[in-house]
């Protein structure tokens, strides 16, 4: 039998637009047989189209056609189809492959989504012969063990907190001292103290910033207050016990000007050392703040490309005078506090597209670890050595969505060798039948994918993840949702005192919202428990408890 072929042409629907009178029902039952006729000679003869077009823009009655052609939504182009459908991804025949970026194959036969090490050259086992490496080795790093222990990987959920934000989480900080006391900023400028230990016992600060809460580091001699860097240009510190805030810093003091001189903070860190609040902007500017007079030093310094963003900032745990930052302009910069001024850069390293993170390594500093937009994880295994290159890159799918908070890739802060890092996954995998994505565990110095986490009932993306440094707990944003993840054999323990609980939180705002129209960008973790029924699962069902709506500002 001959191959059958698709159909080239596709057929066009032509609607006219009323005119400002109103005709009759006699009138609109002739115009409808005369608008079918005319369909017919419209797919038929395309030059009485075009006639038929200019004498009704002469009337004033402009035709609206609808073509009901297959349009891709990556290459734009007609004829095919490209994307998700459910949990599997279509590639864009005009495209090269989603995960690695390199044509000749699919995403779903790329060998990096078969093997994560795939390309990875394992870190080499050599002894240095540069003598500042050699002091280093023996001064800054005696706790990092050459023999790496076995991982301990926080894969089961025991507790939860739904719908906690009025919209998407974008940042996670865990308290200094207090081991179950979590704190979580989002897209609205909220932010959110949780105690996972008590389950039931939170509050969401409501009037800190008036957009998205980006970063938040804790004031190193005072643990109840945290500082916060938001899109709305200012800097806060608040008082956890009280809620009382104060701004240390305001770059839009005359409000709202226009997008090209309305300035956003993004990067934030702080070095203890010399009791500075390091912030970045959105071009491309670094900022001192004092902790101690809470006051703006010195003038802006470009440290990025004019006009980029810089979106992350970075203190060596080591050596503070060492400044990681990075941004927009596919850099990864590194400096020396010393002597910050614009293009006194120690080292420039490049990546192919947008830099989301870049982080020292928690122990000894010794390490870089860099997430970029072209799904690719990359490791520079001394400050001290080559940064022409880095020493590996690990294909990984990260490349998002606008709407969603950037991945970004974190150190396991209690891991001695330095080389265990975790990150949410953007493309979705099929488990039996649901589309998941799961949160990844990644050695760096292999690129071996050691765990991949998930639960049946979490079908929302998890692009925010943090790691306890203190003990074996992992905490995930999903949409506006927070779970928190503990090892099987510790969870069980765990269980014995207090049962499985989620807390979903239904509040007054959200009924209110419903009412004038007002509807969130981030309504997937709705289908949380729609869904999670549906699904096969051996693990235990949640305990779902409902919380009132009122909530302490």
């Amino acid at each position: 039998m001959a191959p059958q072929t698709r159909r080239m042409t596709f057929p066009n629907v032509v609607i006219e637009r009323d005119t400002d009178s109103e005709p009759s029902s006699s009138d609109e039952e002739e115009e409808d047989h005369e608008e079918e006729e005319e369909a017919k000679v419209v797919d038929n003869k395309n030059e009485e189209r075009m006639e038929e077009s200019l004498e009704a823009k002469k009337k004033g009655k402009t035709p609206i056609t609808i073509s009901l052609k297959k349009v891709c939504k990556v290459c734009k182009k007609v004829g095919h189809e490209a994307g998700f459908k459910g949990a599997t991804y279509i590639d864009c025949p005009m495209k090269p492959c989603f995960l690695c970026k390199m044509p000749g194959h699919t995403t779903m036969a790329c060998p990096h989504r078969v093997a994560t090490e795939y390309g990875v050259i394992p870190a080499p086992r050599r002894n240095t012969r540069n003598p500042l490496e050699y002091v280093f080795e023996r001064q800054f790093r005696p706790g990092v063990l050459r023999i790496k222990p076995a991982f301990v990987i926080p894969d089961k959920v025991t507790c939860a907190v739904i719908r906690y934000h009025s919209r998407r989480i974008t940042c996670l900080e865990f308290h200094p001292t207090s081991n179950n006391l979590l704190l979580s900023g989002d897209k609205k400028g909220q932010v959110g103290v949780w105690d996972f230990g008590k389950v039931h016992e939170k509050m969401v600060y409501g009037n800190i910033h008036s957009c998205i809460v980006n970063n938040m580091r804790f004031n190193p001699s005072n643990d109840d207050s945290v500082y916060a860097a938001s899109s709305d240009g200012t800097i806060s510190c608040t008082d956890l016990e009280t809620g009382i805030s104060l701004s240390l810093m305001n770059l839009n003091p005359d409000g709202w000007q226009g997008p090209s001189s309305w300035r956003m903070l993004y990067g934030m860190d702080i070095n203890s050392e010399k009791s500075l609040v390091l912030v970045a902007d959105n071009f491309g500017f670094l900022y001192l703040v004092d902790t101690r007079s809470n006051n703006k030093i010195g003038e802006a310094i470009l440290i990025h490309k004019k006009g980029s963003k810089v979106v992350g900032l970075h203190c060596n745990p080591v050596q503070p005078e060492l400044l990681l930052s990075c941004g927009n302009d596919h850099f990864a910069r590194l400096w020396d506090l010393r002597r910050m001024e614009a293009g006194s850069s120690l080292y420039d390293l490049a990546h192919k597209r947008v830099v989301n993170s870049a982080y020292f390594s928690p122990l000894s500093g010794s390490k870089i670890l860099t997430t970029s937009q072209d799904n690719r994880l990359r490791i520079w295994d001394s400050i001290f050595g080559d940064l022409d290159s880095p020493s590996r890159e690990i294909v990984h799918s990260h490349d998002f969505n606008r709407h969603l908070t950037p991945f970004k890739a974190e150190w396991d802060p209690k891991d001695p060798s330095e080389s265990l890092a975790v990150i949410g996954r953007y493309i979705s995998e099929n488990y039996n039948g649901a589309a998941l994505h799961p949160i990844d565990f990644i050695d760096i110095t292999t690129g071996q994918l050691v765990a991949e986490v998930m639960d049946p009932n979490i079908t929302t993306i998890t692009p925010v993840n943090k790691l306890h440094p203190r003990d074996d707990v992992l905490a995930s944003g999903s949409s506006r949702s927070l779970f928190i993840w503990r090892p099987k054999e510790k969870s069980e323990l765990v269980e014995q005192k207090v049962e499985r609980k989620i807390v979903i939180c239904d509040r007054a705002e959200k009924k209110r919202s419903r009412k004038y129209g007002n509807k969130s960008d981030d309504s997937d973790d709705d289908k949380f428990t729609s869904k999670g029924k549906k699904l096969k699962s051996n693990k235990p069902e949640w305990k779902l408890t409902r919380c009132s709506g009122k909530v302490k500002r």
